[in-house]
């Protein structure tokens, strides 16, 4: 649905199907127009294939939009499923605001867990990796460097919606970012493969930035943006956890940690 450069441009999400824009709507993000199949829009036999709780939750949706100052357009049979990015189309695709903060904005909420993505380059991880880090009660990402687009609308699907719902920064040099928030008092964690310490005996109660890094390459060379190394022991001939796995057992690691000093 539309380029990176455009939805940047127009500072701009793209958001696919009734449950998502639910989100975006629950979560105060302005909708600036919605896209609806004319199957699921119009009224009478058009919508038979529409169960009819699926529809009257569509209209209700529909109006919530239209009560929040957006725009409705009902498209030509066979539109949708043209521009839109999934096998099965959706019923409606909606234009929302861009929902990413600065660096700074995210330090006025004083976070005590922070995901730090250093060239996370695909967008399912991306936004599976957002699902995790908020399941576990993070308070905020970073995707940093060569970062995958947050716009995309592969990585708004797989964040089931948290992209609306944690606070989210994009863009940043990955050496000032974790030097900023090494001067929050954050600790810097950088997840690696091998030869870090295992990430059970890392005390992680306290402000911790967790970086992680490219699904190929790993992290790069970061210096003083780092105060330490960690590992996740292999017990089975895997090499390596996907990032967004590995993401996901650091930051409940550190969530059972955290309630167990409570």
């Amino acid at each position: 649905m539309g380029r990176r450069s455009a939805r940047e441009a127009e500072r701009s999400l793209v958001v696919e199907g009734v449950k998502l824009l639910e989100v975006a709507l629950d979560a105060g993000v302005g909708v600036e127009s919605v896209y609806v199949d004319p199957d699921a829009f119009a009224p009478g036999p058009q919508r038979a294939g529409l169960q009819a709780e699926q529809r009257s939750g569509i209209d209700e949706l529909l109006q919530r939009c239209l009560d929040a100052g957006a725009r409705v357009f009902e498209l030509d049979p066979g539109v949708l499923a043209r521009v839109a990015d999934t096998v099965n189309p959706q019923p409606l695709v909606a234009v929302v605001g861009a929902v990413d903060i600065a660096l700074a904005e995210l330090g006025q909420l004083h976070p005590t867990m922070v995901v730090v993505c250093v060239d996370v380059r695909d967008p399912g991880n991306a936004g599976a990796l957002l699902r995790a880090a908020a399941a576990a009660g993070a308070g905020g990402v970073v995707y940093c460097g060569h970062s995958v687009d947050l716009s995309n609308p592969k990585t708004v699907r797989a964040s089931a919606g948290t992209v609306f719902q944690v606070p989210v920064v994009a863009g940043g040099q990955p050496d000032e970012v974790l030097g900023e928030l090494g001067r929050w008092g954050m600790a810097r964690l950088g997840t690696a493969a091998h030869d870090g310490q295992d990430y059970t005996a890392v005390d992680l109660t306290g402000p911790v930035a967790i970086v992680v890094g490219n699904e190929a390459q790993g992290l790069p060379e970061l210096g003083e943006g780092l105060d330490q190394l960690i590992t996740i022991p292999m017990a089975g001939p895997a090499e390596s956890l996907n990032v967004a796995v590995a993401a996901a057992v650091v930051c409940f690691e550190a969530a059972r940690q955290r309630r167990v000093a409570r």
